[in-house]
């Protein structure tokens, strides 16, 4: 039996699988830097690592898998670099689409998707349509994504309704913020993995991740798989959750 399947079977055994897992994906660039490539090859190796983690996310009944795959931030990089990821983005699904569907996974672009130029939109706008009514696992690709700009827009909705008379000051709380963020129709993440060993939220889910367990592993996004996200899962089952409570 190999590592990531007494992995699994050790899962299965001892606790609560986590429903939504996030992971930011960090260490394409290293990965390449190291072995003295462009950095766009170190972006392609690591979307063969996001079809591993698809997988073994599928494989372990987990219902939400949340991926972030470029920031707001990430515009301001070289304009080639930029350009080699959207067309990554652009392959993936033409890669993937069909595959994705046939698995049951429904795909989800969250964002500010209007900065996508239009090939990539129609893209991002086909596989979400097509696989709208899947069932097995949401998978949330966070592009072009900023946590404060989103908490930004929850307000700004908020604002409006209060001053169209549709939501009452008093009514503003927690839900109805959660409610205007883009993962509405998501639980918040039990568990946010970051890889490449750096120590930063980087902006991602700031509001959601409040008492989400961090697991920060030391491999850089291309050599992340399966192995390494049930052993995440596995160092996940071990907490305590208490939300803040005091254990009896």
């Amino acid at each position: 039996m190999g590592a990531a399947a007494e992995l699994l079977a050790q899962m299965n055994g001892q606790g609560a699988i986590p429903r939504h897992v996030a992971i930011i994906m960090d260490g394409n660039g290293r990965w390449a830097r190291e072995r003295l490539l462009p950095r766009p090859v170190g972006h392609r190796e690591g979307m063969k690592s996001v079809r591993a983690v698809v997988e073994a996310a599928i494989e372990a009944k987990i219902e939400v898998l949340s991926l972030f795959a470029f920031s707001q931030e990430n515009w301001q990089r070289p304009a080639g670099e930029v350009s080699a990821l959207m067309s990554l983005l652009e392959e993936y699904i033409q890669k993937e689409a069909r595959e994705l569907h046939e698995r049951g996974v429904r795909v989800v672009f969250l964002g500010d998707l209007d900065r996508l130029g239009p090939v990539q939109r129609r893209a991002v706008d086909g596989v979400m349509s097509l696989t709208a009514a899947n069932r097995t696992l949401v998978l949330n690709l966070f592009i072009s994504y900023g946590s404060r700009a989103e908490l930004v827009r929850a307000a700004r909705l908020i604002a409006e309704d209060v001053a169209a008379g549709r939501l009452a000051p008093e009514q503003v709380d927690e839900a109805a913020i959660s409610a205007r963020l883009f993962t509405a129709d998501c639980p918040d993440p039990d568990l946010l993995i970051r890889t490449s060993g750096e120590m930063r939220i980087s902006n991602f889910l700031l509001w959601q991740v409040a008492y989400t367990e961090l697991v920060i592993s030391p491999v850089l996004w291309p050599d992340f798989g399966r192995t390494e996200l049930f052993q995440a899962i596995v160092d996940y089952q071990s907490r305590d959750r208490r939300f803040g409570r005091v254990s009896a």
